[in-house]
């Protein structure tokens, strides 16, 4: 399975991403094979240098909106400042396998995982094509 994004927003979160020390997040809005809009949120976790953790009012926000008809949710993005755009041990550890989509920038470019169930309650994160519109 492949998802496409544009040009324009995959470029507009590796901008933001570009020289912080401080993980960045945000939501991915979109249906099924396609993100269409990102939400940036702040990063409130207690080590925003290794650690991130959704505005927890952005994501509120985000679900009612959904349940009024507006964007649905597919999953999220955030930084790695390591440069390594792969999911951590700590990702890993936060995960759900809800077969969210998990957007991870680091080293000037971005990758796209889904998290899957690994059997035993774990997390697995399955490599998913990223493709990029010209708009």
């Amino acid at each position: 399975m492949d998802v496409r994004i544009s040009r324009t927003l995959l470029e507009e979160i590796l901008v933001a991403a570009a020289g912080q020390r401080q993980e960045i997040c945000g939501l991915l809005l979109g249906g099924e094979g396609r993100i269409d809009a990102i939400l940036p949120a702040a990063n409130v976790a207690a080590d925003p240098a290794r650690h991130f953790e959704l505005d927890p009012a952005v994501l509120l926000g985000a679900h009612r909106a959904a349940r009024a008809g507006g964007p649905r949710i597919v999953g999220h993005y955030h930084s790695h400042p390591s440069g390594h755009s792969v999911p951590s041990a700590t990702d890993a550890a936060c995960a759900v396998p809800d077969g969210s989509l998990w957007l991870i920038v680091g080293g000037g470019e971005g990758r796209l995982w889904r998290a899957a169930s690994e059997g035993d309650g774990g997390v697995r994160f399955d490599a998913v094509e990223l493709l990029s519109d010209a708009s």
